[in-house]
Formats: C-alpha cells, structure tokens, sequence
C-alpha cells in the first residue's frame, strides 16, 4: 500500500489543499490553451473536410471552400455572441447543461448533458486521431502504427489532467500559441506571395469527382465546416476555471478565441483555393493534411515545414485537453442531479474530478480503436451533438432574457436558436449516411439511462426519509467466528462480553481431530459461551457459517445479530499468498444479509523472527 501511495504521489504530485483552491484557476492565456485548443485545432482538418465534400463535383467545385468558410465565420459570430450572454448571466459557470435545464426543463436539460457528454468524447476521438494525420503527413512509415500511437496520447492526456488542470494547462500553452504563431505566418505568407496574382488551377493530382454541383453538395460542404466550431461552448462551461473576475476573464477569452479561429479558419481555406491545393486520404500514398500542403508549397519541405507539422500535431493531440477539462464538469453537474453516480462529482485530492478524468478517457480509447483513428470516419459523428448544444443552449437564453424583459437581447439569442436548429438540421440529414443517426439514438439512450439513475436515487432517499418507525430489536445475539483459539479469538471473546446478550463461539469442524482439540482448548478460556461446530460436506468454511446465520435469522426475527469475524493482516504484500483470506470473503457475504452487522477484528503480523 505504502509503495502504491508513493508511486501516485510522484505520477499525480502531492494533494492540493482547499485553502489553495483559487491559486489553481487560470488567467485568460493559460485558459485559452486549456479551454480553445479545440476550437483552434479544427483550423488544421476543417478545410480539409470541406474540399472533400466539394471535390465529389470536380476540381471547379474547390473554388466554394472559401465563401464557405466566410458563412461558418458569420455563423460562429452569432453563437459566440450568445454565448457571451450566457457567461455574464450565469458567473458561477453551467454552460449548455445549467442554461438548458433551469429555463427549458429537464427533458431538454438531459438532452444538452447527454449532448455535450458525446461531444466531448469525440473531441478526444477525432483530436487524437487528427493529430496522428499530421504525424503520418511527416512521417509516411509512422502510418502502420497509428492506433498505438493515439493510445498512447490518450494515456498521457489523462495522466496530466490527473495532476490538475492548472498543471495540464501550463504544459499545453506553450504549443497551442507556438501553433496559431505558425498558422498566422502560414496566412501571411500566403498573402503576400499569393495577392496580386491569378489563382492556381488545381493540381492534376487531385483526386476529384465529376458530378453535379447541387444544393446537396453545398449542404454537405457547409455541414463539414461545422467541424470548425466544436469547442466553441467550452468556455461558457468551463467559466469557474478562471481567475476572479471569472466571468470577465471567460468573456475575453470566448472573444480572443472567436477573433482568432475565424482569422485562421478563413485564411487558411483562402489559401488552399488560391493556390490549387485538394484534399488526400490518409491511406494515399504520400498524404498530406491541406496545412501541409501549403506550407509545402510556401516553405518548402524545410524547417518552417517541420515545425509546423510538428505543433500541428501537438495541438491536434493537446486539443483533446479541452474535453478532459470540461467533460468532468459537465458529468459532475449530472452528478450532483442526480442523474449520475455521485462517484463522479467527488473531486480528488489535486482539486480534479479524476472519476470523470478516467471515464472520458476509457470511453474515447475505445472509439479510437473501434474507427481505427481514421478522422475521416469520426468526423461524421462529431458535429451534430455540438449544434444540438448551440441550439438548446440559446433556445434557454432566450427564453431567460424574455422572461426578465430584456426582449432585444432575446431576440438575439433566438435567432441564433434559430440558425443552429436549421444547420442541426442540415447536418444530420447530410451526414445521416455516413452514421450521424448514431449521435441521436446514443444521446436517447443516454437519457433513459439518466432517469433510470435519477430513478434509483430517488428511491434510495425516500426509503431514507420514511417516517415509518423501525421495528426495535428486543435481544441481541452476538456470534463469534472461530477458526482456531488464538490470540484474535480471546480479543473477540472480551469485545462480545461488553457488548452483552447472548455470546455464542461457531466454528466449522473439517476433522474430528480439530474439533476435539478446539472444544478442549474452548472450555479453558470460555466455558460460560457455547460453541457451535458446524459440520461441513464439502469442506467449505464460509457455506455452513451462511446457512447458520440464515437459520439464525428466521428463528430470532427480532434480534439484532452481530457477526464478529477475525480476519489476519500480513504486514507485507507478498505475505498474502501465504494465508488463506477467508475472512474477507465471509465479511463481503455476511454483508449482504439484512439485518446483520458484520464486524472485522483485525490482528497485524510483525513478522518477527521465531524465538525458540
């Protein structure tokens, strides 16, 4: 044990104290490392995801990714704006879950929850699996390995957000803003070397479709760039994280964040049309991510290129970090209401909801297995869930605002309501083929299995509040589990008398010889206490000490039997493949019979030398 507790100490650090709570929350860059890796990392596959959409109607049909992207920036302008209204009406934090829940109900509540627990899951999904991408663009012969390699990050995200957030954010800063550092050069070399001058044709390597340019195409195009807006509510959920003034700080994050996503969003998918570029396949040979593309293009395969890639990758991996710092909140939320178990909105001793912490990362391994950490395939899944939030999250502000007569900031969030519901909408008749209906029928279950929660834990407190007077017990039996007399066994002897009532020794006889040598040795230390020697068929101790307990149950229904095992505590681990643990196993069954206390009397091994 002692060896376990040491080795956590040195994975995870020492235990945070409460008086030291505000130290750990984070000024606004730190914040928009932890809290917009997300949103920023979607810069590197969102073009991508739209020149796909586009390319199935031919090379021509790649000049529309930049109007595109001009109408998920306008879009993104809306949603960022009522999710500032949520921040400065609700300082103490909630996001879509609080909002959705106190002004729409609960229904819609558990929807948003169920949503955002989703969501965050794929963060961890298609961030890891982006990340890889741009491993493979560097490094062909990296490509077999791929799943091991997202694993393995997965691990490490969820050994740092295990230490604290302020610790995993300090650790991801410096790559988030060494990444926009590099995509802003990126732009603007584009600019400079691409105005003024004609665009390029395609390349004749594209891999393109021939067929129509229809209103489904486009749809299918502008529910790609959706992509490009997850994580944008993580700020409103996440606003307890920041120093004081929290709700300040998050609003000028939520806008920073804002400010600089469209800017790279944009120019990013400007330069790729500008310059010929088109979308590849992680399984072509010789793949490369549009970013890489470009910078190829613009910087050559050179140190400018390395770089890039390499931050490319490591905020694509780090970008998962925005889950791993809210999806514990959301689910601690749930928790708290009851629709969760409460092991989940306990914080641990570095001030994390490490329960949360883990469940995220096991759930999100094994979707990365499942879909082979193909981004392409997760991507599909990704954006539904999101404008869902957005949706239920202004639809909840609207109608807050209205309520407290602020009609045109209602308005306002409305709207937003509006446009979201439309793009939800979009997006999943769009995306339906290639498994979107999944996120609908997974967030479902996800609800029912709330309610069953909420269900259970709401007959648990009522049993708990009955006003029903319990029947009193009238004698007390007190049994004493005897294997052998020893030393543990007169303790026990001595702990029964002062509990009083009937004090009766049981013991399991396995040989006619033990039995005689324990009466013998039983009538020297307590011949005022029977001792009843249970016979055993098949030589199992715990059986016949059940059926006794049971029996003793039926014939005493109103006395309060107490069970008093001995069990042996070997001082080193190893020592206990040297003793049998039955007394565990009988506390653990014993435990499970109404109306009987089981208590352990423990005795410690020194492990002392024999002395003759």
């Amino acid at each position: 044990m002692a060896f376990a507790a040491n080795l956590r100490r040195r994975l995870l650090g020492e235990p945070i104290p409460n008086s030291r709570a505000h130290h750990e929350r984070l000024i606004i860059p730190v914040g928009l490392a932890v809290f917009a890796s997300d949103a920023l990392s979607s810069v590197a596959y969102s073009t991508d995801e739209v020149m796909h959409a586009l390319a199935r109607s031919g090379p021509e049909a790649l000049q529309i990714t930049f109007p595109v992207a001009l109408a998920i920036a306008v879009l993104m302008a809306i949603v960022v704006f009522s999710y500032r209204q949520t921040i400065t009406a609700y300082p103490k934090g909630g996001g879509t879950y609080i909002v959705s829940s106190q002004n729409l109900g609960q229904t819609p509540g558990l929807v948003a929850g169920a949503s955002l627990m989703a969501d965050y899951v794929l963060t961890v999904a298609v961030s890891v699996s982006s990340g890889v991408a741009a491993v493979v663009s560097m490094a062909p012969g990296v490509q077999p390995y791929g799943v091991p390699l997202a694993l393995t990050f997965i691990a490490f995200l969820t050994l740092m957000n295990l230490r604290g957030l302020k610790e995993s954010g300090l650790a991801f800063t410096g790559p988030t803003y060494i990444f926009v550092g590099l995509a802003l050069a990126l732009i603007v070399t584009a600019l400079i070397q691409g105005l003024g001058r004609p665009a390029e044709p395609v390349s004749a390597a594209a891999h393109t479709g021939s067929s129509a340019l229809t209103f489904l195409v486009l749809l299918r195009a502008f529910a790609a760039a959706c992509t490009a807006m997850t994580g944008t509510e993580a700020i409103a959920d996440g606003v307890q994280a920041f120093r004081e003034p929290a709700a300040k700080n998050a609003n000028r994050a939520l806008l920073l964040m804002a400010v600089l996503l469209m800017v790279l969003f944009v120019g990013i998918s400007w330069s790729a049309v500008h310059f010929g570029l088109s979308p590849m396949r992680i399984e072509d040979p010789g793949f490369k991510t549009i970013m890489a593309q470009l910078a190829e293009r613009l910087w050559g395969i050179g140190p400018g290129f390395y770089a890039l890639q390499i931050f490319t990758a490591g905020i694509l991996f780090l970008a998962a970090n925005t889950a791993f710092a809210d999806f514990p909140r959301v689910t601690s939320f749930l928790a708290r209401d009851k629709f969760l178990p409460r092991s989940l909105a306990s914080q641990g001793d570095r001030l994390v909801f490490q329960n949360g912490v883990v469940l995220l990362a096991v759930t999100a391994a094994i979707l990365v297995f499942a879909f082979q950490a193909d981004t392409h395939l997760l991507v599909p899944l990704y954006a539904v869930g999101v404008f869902m939030c957005f949706t239920l999250s202004q639809s909840g502000m609207a109608r807050k605002l209205w309520n407290e007569d602020r009609r045109g900031q209602s308005m306002i969030s409305g709207f937003g309501a509006l446009v979201t519901f439309i793009v939800a909408g979009i997006l999943l008749v769009t995306k339906a083929p290639e498994g979107a209906w999944i996120i609908l029928v997974t967030v479902a279950l996800m609800v029912l299995v709330f309610r069953f929660i909420r269900r259970h834990y709401d007959s648990i407190d009522s049993q708990l509040r009955s006003a029903e007077p319990a029947v009193s017990p009238t004698s007390s039996v007190v049994v004493i589990v005897v294997p052998r007399l020893h030393r543990s066994v007169r303790e026990a002897i001595d702990y029964a008398r002062l509990m009083g009532g009937d004090v009766r020794g049981v013991h399991v006889g396995l040989s006619d010889a033990g039995r005689e040598a324990l009466r013998a040795d039983w009538n020297s230390c307590g011949p005022d206490l029977p001792l009843i020697v249970l016979d055993s068929p098949y030589r199992s101790l715990i059986g016949p000490i059940l059926e006794y307990v049971d029996q003793l149950r039926k014939d005493e229904p109103n006395a309060a039997i107490t069970v008093i095992v001995p069990q042996a505590v070997p001082r080193n681990p190893w020592q206990k493949l040297l003793h049998a643990d039955a007394g565990r196993a009988l506390v653990r069954e014993l435990g499970e019979r109404r109306g009987v206390v089981v208590t352990s009397l423990r005795y410690f091994f020194d492990d002392q030398p024999a002395t003759a």
